[in-house]
């Protein structure tokens, strides 16, 4: 963290807008059935955010009765739908029982040329009108111009000085495209702080990589919620994914984080949206990833054992995961053999720990070992040690394959 943080951050103080049951439903591969929305919105109420945003219940007559059932559900997370910035829309969202509504509309010229045609007069007083009606029945209800980063500065800041103005609950900066970068996001949100009193909720998509650094950009200049999804799903290349978020803030303020949301149900949702859209959990997923808490080279395994802090900043046992030291390869070190000696509760000492080390290399240099080759190698050095012919138990072991051949009892003590 830095010595002297920015008097507006809200690294230790901001709320998730979950919109896997929304943006991510416009990822290619998604479809949601009614009960699915139901788990994954009761997952992630289990995690802790904030909001839930649903698509459009004027999308179709099937986004409509899912807006009302998961209203229902007595959620802790309140449930918000994202509608276009006009009335039909707004009505037809206030009757399915949601806590708040998230009103958008192009303020780029590309939008405003080539989708809805409007100028910002039009979409000024639109703004107002839609606004007021939601605040006259006691909604929460969201402005946000859509892409943002390609909007003119002076309109975006007409815009959204008139709709504080009239109260609304927060203003939102969307990066539709995802061109911009973390000093543009915190230069626009840090002006924007300056010019509005309401909340301040930021949009960032991925297409070019820098969704997490936005987010996180946006909260150090005052920003005050981020979207999210569960794996970062949604148009194109989707938006902030949810466990990289939570990790990029657990690394800010592991305790304002931990007391906050529960860490160990990210990757119970994970698997549930992974599952639901016919993707797998990708290798380096931030926190769930397979690789994610494995440790290979024999200089980071010896500073793990002894310390883990040294090689990492997230503690997986604050996300309910586990480390693993791979030991069965050229690159490993005795010290992380000795520890699965000591884990096999094998009495060997620091050098035959090393002797097996040794064969694990030079076999490792043919192929990668499993770690049952590496149990099997320690157990069948430990017998022979008994019996006092471990100095040469290895020396017709010559090749991976070879392994399999050995026998040794598994309990061998």
């Amino acid at each position: 963290m830095p010595k002297y943080p920015d008097p507006m951050s809200n690294i230790s103080n901001f709320k998730i807008i979950e919109s896997t049951l929304r943006e991510g439903e416009q990822f290619a591969n998604a479809f949601f059935d009614t009960a699915k929305k139901v788990e994954i919105a009761k997952a992630l109420d289990a995690i802790g955010v904030d909001y839930l945003e649903l698509t459009s219940p004027a999308a179709s007559e099937q986004s409509y009765n899912d807006c009302k059932t998961i209203s229902s559900l007595g959620l802790k997370a309140k449930i918000l739908t994202h509608v276009r910035c006009h009335m039909d829309d707004a009505k037809l969202a206030i009757d399915t029982g949601v806590d708040g509504l998230d009103v958008v509309i192009g303020t780029s010229s590309y939008l405003r040329e080539f989708s809805h045609g409007k100028d910002m007069e039009y979409i000024t007083n639109k703004a107002i009108e839609v606004i007021n009606y939601i605040k006259s029945k006691g909604l929460e209800v969201r402005f946000s111009t859509e892409d943002s980063f390609r909007s003119d500065l002076v309109d975006l800041l007409s815009i959204y000085k008139a709709v504080d103005k009239i109260g609304v609950t927060r203003v939102g900066i969307a990066d539709t495209v995802g061109c911009a970068n973390p000093r543009q996001v915190y230069e626009l949100v840090k002006t924007l702080r300056s010019v509005v009193s309401c909340d301040i909720e930021c949009h960032f998509h991925n297409d070019t990589g820098c969704a997490i650094a936005n987010a996180y950009a946006a909260l150090e200049a005052g920003a005050t919620h981020i979207d999210t999804s569960v794996l970062g799903i949604g148009e194109r290349n989707g938006i902030t994914p949810l466990g990289g978020l939570l990790a990029r803030m657990y690394a800010g303020d592991k305790e304002y984080v931990k007391n906050k949301y529960d860490l160990t149900m990210i990757r119970e949702v994970e698997n549930i949206v992974a599952e639901a859209v016919e993707v797998t959990v990708p290798f380096n997923n931030y926190i769930t990833g397979y690789c994610a808490f494995t440790h290979k080279a024999g200089i980071h395994a010896k500073a793990i054992l002894n310390n883990p802090s040294t090689y990492e900043i997230l503690n997986p046992q604050d996300f309910g995961m586990t480390r693993y030291v791979s030991i069965g390869h050229r690159l490993t070190g005795w010290n992380a053999v000795k520890n699965r000696v000591e884990q096999l509760d094998l009495d060997l000492t620091d050098e035959d720990a090393k002797r097996v080390t040794a064969k694990i290399k030079e076999l490792a240099d043919v192929r990668p070992l499993s770690l049952d080759d590496v149990d099997t190698l320690l157990r069948t050095y430990h017998h022979a040690k008994g019996t006092g012919g471990h100095t040469s138990v290895f020396d017709k072991i010559d090749t991976p394959d070879k392994i399999a051949d050995i026998s040794v009892p598994k309990q061998t003590k």
